[in-house]
């Protein structure tokens, strides 16, 4: 997967299109993401112990992987991801503008 837990997204389509945010959870075998702030859902809980009145919750809930591009740090734009290999390392780097999206590890 183009995208990890903590990198900023932006959204390309669908109904929260034009939002940035950030990866909450990755789930690589649905290719789904959750974004802070992004395709918000209403649920109704019932009384627990994390909700001892239940009621009405206000949650993010998972999108497809094809819906998000990942924003490049430097220039705040949305870009697409390549992969090449530095140090014998794998890493992401921005399409448009070459810069790595990824710490090399030493």
């Amino acid at each position: 997967m183009f995208v990890k837990k903590g990198d900023t997204v932006k959204v390309i389509s669908g109904n929260s299109k034009g939002r940035v945010g950030t990866v909450l959870r990755v789930y690589p075998k649905t290719n789904k993401i959750v974004v802070e702030g992004v395709n918000i859902v209403t649920k109704h809980a019932a009384p627990s112990a994390a909700y001892p009145d239940g009621g009405i919750v206000k949650k993010e809930a998972p999108i497809h992987i094809s819906k998000v591009q990942v924003v490049d740090p430097k220039t705040n734009e949305a870009t697409r991801v390549g992969y090449k290999m530095v140090d014998g390392q794998k890493i992401r780097y921005a399409k448009k503008t070459g810069n790595e999206l990824d710490k090399v590890k030493k």
